[in-house]
């Protein structure tokens, strides 16, 4: 069964940081490039972050580049996302995406970041 979870949200002030973390199980990891999505309350799913597969690179939407690094370790299988200088505009439900080739192949359930004072 495949799985992905994420962890880390929370509540935090604008400026602030946080470290998001996505745990995958159930297909090869190392041979996915994996992405972050992020979904504000009313509107779209918007692309953050993608990092490929075998040291292929590092990608980032305008709207973050900067202040998050997306990093991953395959012996362990788990996707980061590191976020620092934290806007009120980055509150949104946070998900990680599998892609094999184009697409999302798998989804996590995601979670929740609130950047508030």
């Amino acid at each position: 069964e495949v799985q992905l979870v994420e962890s880390g949200g929370g509540l935090v002030q604008p400026g602030g940081s946080l470290r998001l973390s996505c745990a995958a199980s159930g297909f090869p990891f190392g041979r996915y490039s994996m992405n972050w999505v992020r979904q504000a309350p009313g509107q779209g799913p918007e692309w953050v972050s993608l990092i490929a597969s075998g040291g292929g690179g590092t990608y980032y939407a305008d709207s973050v580049k900067g202040r998050f690094t997306n990093s991953r370790d395959d012996a362990k299988n788990t996707l980061y996302l590191q976020m620092n200088v934290l806007k009120p505009e980055d509150t949104a439900v946070y998900y990680c995406a599998a892609t094999y080739n184009t697409g999302y192949d798998y989804w996590g359930q995601g979670t929740q970041v609130t950047v508030s004072s």
